[in-house]
């Protein structure tokens, strides 16, 4: 882990290296994109994602039990670049996430990015599966509110059984983990007009 004066750097050169000439699966597998209005202000939307322990409402309790965050471990205080976290997340009745997360980018309230590395764990005896995944919020500012796109871009999966790998398939369970993962996207978007006392539209 780099000093605090070389972070900002580093967390530049990682989310270059991510997107751009990072290890990436077999297929070419799309990045998967949310983007949607929110009454509160930018500023409660950033605040909301450098607050560490607030994804365990929006990702976790506001989640379904078969896909949700379970446990996250972080260093107190709002997320900078470098911060690193810890968490663990449900798969279905069965598997379990374990992640490794770092801050890549942190622009106060315009973006927040952060690159995983995860382990699932399946049924016992079972080959785990690791994986390594950037996930961005970018939020502009409107005049009722604000807008907030994020995206996720998995860059590399091992492990998994060959059949999954294959470009329909994989495409498939995309479409299947996007329904998921909207709900967590959303849960954001309403607990930030909680915290500013604003409606949702």
């Amino acid at each position: 882990m780099p000093v605090s004066g070389d972070r900002e750097e580093v967390g530049r050169m990682a989310k270059t290296e991510m997107v751009n000439g990072g290890a990436r699966t077999r297929w070419r597998n799309p990045v998967l994109r949310f983007e949607g209005s929110c009454p509160a202000p930018a500023d409660v939307v950033y605040e909301l994602l450098a607050d560490l322990p607030s994804h365990l409402e929006w990702a976790g309790q506001r989640q379904l039990e078969t896909t949700r965050l379970l446990s996250l471990d972080a260093p107190s205080g709002p997320a900078r670049v470098g911060t690193e976290f810890h968490t663990t997340g449900s798969d279905g009745k069965v598997a379990r996430w374990s992640d490794r997360s770092v801050v890549t980018e942190a622009t106060r309230p315009h973006v927040f990015e952060f690159v995983t590395e995860g382990t699932r764990q399946g049924k016992k005896g079972a080959t785990p599966w690791h994986s390594t995944a950037v996930h961005r919020y970018e939020i502009t500012a409107e005049s009722r509110g604000c807008r907030v796109i994020y995206t996720e871009d998995l860059t590399r999966l091992t492990g998994a059984p060959k059949l999954l790998l294959a470009p329909g398939i994989s495409r498939l369970l995309f479409k299947v983990s996007a329904k998921y993962m909207r709900r967590g996207f959303q849960g954001l978007l309403d607990l930030a007009a909680e915290r500013a006392g604003v409606a949702t539209t």
